[in-house]
């Protein structure tokens, strides 16, 4: 094994002198560094990466955590897309990445920081983190440097990066109300999602700014899950038969409240108006193709791995990224006003 001394001796130099320019220090003179670049290059000189942590006491490994990963999640692609998005950012700046998950059981077992030690993570990024997460305090007060994707803390060590997701479902809920919509329902995820609160308030912003009265009882939680989906459109369609459309604050649910307005023999969107938010593959190819909120899912996993890569390098940045969304229009609303 080529070390660094052999390439001492071929250029030269002292192997700190070596050492330093291989590790990127400013102090070496760059024509130096050019040749011990190319010296190294030569002989096939590859870094002891495990010498290189216990000197630096950094593994330049990322951890991407991820919180009740189930084979139902699978469907809507969504992680896959956040976790390339962290895969291509992170072995751009020569970062690896380590993928492990939790769930509460293990978290009664193992605390946050043991968890990451034990993975040799310089930092963590973090997704599908409940607020009611008993890992949550202890991220916030750790000092491992994390970044949370879709919960809106920050602090010395924690930054995160999210969706405009208020703004994208007032976009949505307004799209309805100027189509001709007064009495629309909302199917939103559950009260311990940080994201289900913000499109909560994009849903109340645009009824009130459009001067239509807010009503509790029209608003369900389906758990971000197409069965949730499903069942709380069934309940709604059964109590409210003056509801014209259906606002979810996630695709898979829209996908069960599709279902379940075709089950009850209404039509989407002669009978009934749908539209989803993440824009999720399957909505480009159900029948009728679902509007819904685009948003920008491998630029959340990008952003969130440059991010956390700024906090370990202590470089000065804003500890929060907000992504904008985008409605996309389909064929799943009708436009009541034609009718009149």
């Amino acid at each position: 094994m080529v070390t660094i001394k052999d390439i001492a001796k071929a250029a030269q130099v002292s192997v700190t002198t070596v050492s330093r320019a291989l590790n990127g220090y400013f102090d070496v003179n760059e024509d130096t560094r050019r040749k011990i670049e190319s010296i190294a290059k030569q002989l096939g000189y590859s870094p002891n990466m495990a010498a290189r942590s216990l000197i630096s006491k950094k593994t330049k490994t990322l951890g991407l955590l991820l919180s009740n990963v189930t084979r139902d999640s699978s469907k809507d692609n969504i992680a896959y897309e956040v976790l390339c998005g962290i895969n291509d950012r992170a072995g751009e700046l020569d970062y690896d990445l380590v993928l492990f998950s939790t769930t509460p059981q293990k978290q009664k077992l193992k605390s946050y920081k043991t968890l990451c030690q034990e993975r040799g993570v310089d930092g963590v990024i973090i997704m599908g983190i409940r607020l009611d997460d008993p890992y949550l305090k202890e991220i916030v007060s750790s000092d491992i440097p994390c970044v949370l994707i879709d919960i809106a803390l920050e602090g010395t060590n924690v930054g995160y990066v999210t969706s405009d997701n208020t703004a994208g479902a007032y976009s949505a809920v307004s799209h309805l109300i100027l189509s001709g919509h007064r009495h629309i329902a909302m199917i939103n995820g559950h009260i311990q999602a940080d994201v289900s609160l913000l499109r909560l308030a994009g849903y109340r912003q645009a009824l009130r700014e459009h001067g239509v009265p807010y009503d509790e009882s029209l608003v369900l939680d389906g758990q971000f899950s197409e069965k949730g989906g499903y069942e709380a459109a069934m309940a709604i369609l059964k109590a409210r038969p003056d509801v014209t459309a259906l606002f979810c604050a996630s695709d898979l649910m829209a996908l069960g409240a599709l279902n379940a307005v075709k089950q009850s023999g209404a039509s989407v969107p002669d009978d009934i108006s749908i539209i989803g938010f993440d824009n999720i593959n399957l909505t480009a190819y159900c029948s009728p193709a679902l509007t819904t909120v685009h948003q920008h899912k491998y630029e959340l996993g990008f952003h969130s791995a440059q991010l956390l890569i700024e906090m370990l390098e202590d470089r000065e940045t804003e500890h929060h990224v907000q992504l904008q969304t985008e409605l996309i229009l389909r064929d799943s609303v009708k436009n009541r006003k034609r009718e009149g």
